[in-house]
């Protein structure tokens, strides 16, 4: 059934330039100013157990387009082959998935290494998704970046969320973060693809510096 109607919104023109403008930017800055955080969570990264510094996924973003969202590697090497017996073995002990929609999510999962728990606590992780803005695949702030899975379960209405490129925070990232259930996630998406303005914007990347610092709602 539909979590929100409202017109189909359209996104063309100075409003859409000016956006991309500020991403561009604003992720471009960002990367300059935090270059030496990322030479350090890298190296600390990868001396943990000598594996792969970053962890790239498949998600959908604009339009339905496939790209590889970028992150600092935050689980064990083999996560995605032990995701599987990880889910099996939860279910086993009457684990309850922490998210009610097509996501798989364990406050306690594991396979996240303990440097991975802090990373995720403060959004550390996420910080190399700032060269996924830079590219043009995501924008700083917009909907989440769903899996492929998560999309092909979409109604119509929900679809509206790949109207615009997604972010690397959002309205979902600060009202409770990995703790919103997925209903409660997509109906903030897609609130922000209605409304989402450059002022807008600018509000919630600066609540989104609070949320972190204030490491709740993340696992």
């Amino acid at each position: 059934h539909s979590l929100l109607l409202v017109e189909q919104p359209v996104f063309s023109g100075p409003r859409l330039l000016a956006k991309t403008i500020f991403d561009r930017v604003g992720s471009g800055i960002l990367i300059f100013l935090l270059s030496p955080l990322f030479l350090v969570l890298g190296f600390l990264v990868w001396r943990q157990d000598r594996g792969p510094v970053f962890f790239r996924q498949e998600r959908v973003g604009l339009n339905g387009e496939p790209f590889y969202m970028t992150k600092f590697r935050s689980m064990v090497v083999n996560a995605e082959d032990l995701l599987a017996k990880v889910a099996a073995e939860a279910a086993e002990e009457n684990v309850v998935n922490e998210d009610s929609g097509p996501l798989f999510k364990l406050i306690d999962d594991p396979r996240i290494t303990p440097l991975g728990r802090f990373l995720r606590k403060y959004s550390l992780d996420e910080l190399p998704q700032l060269f996924d803005v830079f590219r043009g695949d995501m924008s700083l702030v917009g909907p989440r970046p769903p899996l492929p899975k998560e999309v092909a379960q979409y109604d119509a209405d929900v679809r509206r969320r790949l109207l615009v490129r997604p972010g690397m925070t959002g309205l979902w990232q600060i009202n409770g973060r990995s703790a919103l259930s997925w209903e409660e996630a997509v109906r903030f998406d897609l609130y922000y693809v209605e409304n989402w303005s450059i002022v807008s914007d600018i509000v919630i990347l600066m609540r989104t510096g609070k949320a972190v610092l204030a490491g709740s709602g993340a696992y």
